[in-house]
């Protein structure tokens, strides 16, 4: 009988899993912190014997060569990935044997990138579940504009098409089990419907399933959003082979080092909720909360190779920021500190805070005439085509950084779709030297405070913000 479980990884929004029977276990597409894999074999009591990747991943570092050296196990990725480190490449139809009676069947699923490689889980000739990577997701499909924009119109056609021979090869009770799609910009869209799924599922309501070729193309490229820029340094690590993670404890800052390393621009991070961090912090420092997307959007924020020392209110909270750090490269926090605002701040200097508020409050203060008010919407631009406050200055968050002087004088009221993102805006403001209120309340929250609500003309969507 065989078995699989999932490694789930909810801050970057994807899976992992192993799957395999007594004699043996397949990882595919495994996290950086392969620990994690090792634990799920050692609670079946099952070796891992095989790891196979269904693309050179775009947005997280790969564990899976540092998990075949560390078990022994053979390393498949699909032949035309061209990747650096020692591996077994696959081709369409190869099959790989894991256990008695399971095997997994390569299948050429082209289309979030070019090489993609889907796995079909067999026991006993028939198919049970497959592994489709970025290809077909829950409702959706991974986008096609990670590679190369030259290649993207083309790679679009060639999702349709991968994911009409899934649904055509496979029958209707085989369960789809995507890396991509929970949560993961990799997706092409957010689309709504339960964790699990199948084939039939997938064919009475994945878009690629139920539209035309050249509707499903038009409505995916027009639905395409910005990628984070660390996107970019992901292909390369993974193509030459990453390096063996390292999570022991970072070295301990004291105020003055702190403080040292704000001043030559090192980011200094702070883990703690946005509550908190508002309340009272470190001059200077920024707020990414260590739940969440932490590393997603830190990733994205950073500048790519800029060290990083980490604040945390216990060391628990430090150890998992760690662990999601790694998983997008940023390996090794150049110091830390755990505590609070007070043992982080030299002696004679006082934590600084800024005010949080609601869609009503900002209504209130937008009624008085004795002071501009700047409202500041920092979602992205598919989330402002669909309404906005009406003039309200619009810069995305992952643009902010490189655009604060665009921002005109006075208090800045930032807001989003729910509060995450207006704090790290916050945070970035407040260390600039801005006055901010962070507006913590649900985008909803703003027509119903009787702010004046607008939404974007044809014009407006045809141009998409500066960079």
């Amino acid at each position: 009988m065989y078995f699989v479980d999932t490694i789930d990884v909810p801050g970057l929004g994807n899976r992992g899993y192993l799957a395999g029977g007594a004699q043996g276990a397949v990882a595919v597409d495994p996290p950086r912190d392969i620990d994690r894999v090792l634990a799920a074999a050692a609670r079946r009591d099952v070796r891992v014997t095989h790891v196979v990747e269904t693309h050179v991943h775009n947005d997280y570092v790969s564990g899976g060569p540092e998990l075949a050296r560390i078990t022994g196990a053979a390393y498949f990725a699909p032949a035309a990935a061209r990747i650096a480190q020692p591996h077994t490449p696959v081709s369409d139809g190869d099959v790989v044997e894991v256990a008695d009676g399971l095997v997994v069947r390569a299948l050429a699923t082209p289309g979030h990138t070019p090489h993609h490689t889907s796995y079909v889980l067999e026991e006993a000739g028939g198919a049970v579940a497959v592994f489709t990577g970025g290809s077909l997701l829950i409702g959706t499909v991974g986008r096609p504009d990670l590679v190369e924009p030259r290649l993207t119109a083309r790679l679009a056609r060639a999702q349709y098409d991968s994911a009409h021979r899934l649904a055509a090869g496979l029958p209707d009770d085989t369960a789809v089990l995507p890396t991509h799609g929970f949560g993961s910009f990799c997706s092409a869209a957010q689309a709504e419907g339960g964790a699990t799924t199948t084939i039939g599922q997938e064919r009475a309501v994945n878009e690629a399933l139920v539209k035309d070729v050249d509707t499903f193309v038009a409505d995916l490229l027009a639905g395409l959003d910005d990628v984070p820029a660390y996107y970019a340094h992901m292909a390369p690590l993974n193509t030459r082979g990453p390096a063996p993670v390292d999570l022991t404890p970072p070295r301990r800052a004291d105020a003055e080092e702190i403080a040292a390393r704000l001043a030559a621009g090192e980011w200094v991070i702070d883990l703690r909720n946005r509550v908190a961090f508002a309340t009272g912090h470190v001059d200077g420092s920024l707020n990414f909360a260590a739940e969440g997307q932490l590393a997603t959007y830190l990733a994205w924020l950073l500048p790519w190779g800029r060290p990083v020392t980490l604040l945390a209110e216990s060391a628990g909270q430090l150890a998992a920021a760690q662990r999601e750090l790694v998983r997008v490269g940023i390996d090794r926090p150049a110091a830390a500190a755990t505590g609070s605002p007070a043992q982080w701040v030299r002696p004679g200097e006082r934590p600084r805070a800024f005010p949080r508020a609601d869609f009503a409050a900002l209504a209130a203060r937008t009624a008085r005439e004795d002071a501009p008010v700047v409202i500041l919407d920092v979602r992205r631009d598919s989330e402002r085509a669909a309404g906005h406050i009406a003039g309200s200055v619009h810069i995305p968050l992952h643009r902010l950084r490189d655009r604060l002087a665009e921002i005109p004088d006075g208090t800045v009221w930032v807001h989003c779709a729910g509060g995450t993102r207006a704090a790290i805006a916050a945070s970035l403001l407040d260390a600039a030297g801005r006055d901010v209120v962070a507006v913590d309340d649900g985008f909803d929250a703003a027509h119903a405070a009787g702010l004046p609500m607008a939404h974007a003309t044809a014009a407006d969507a045809c141009h998409r913000t500066a960079p």
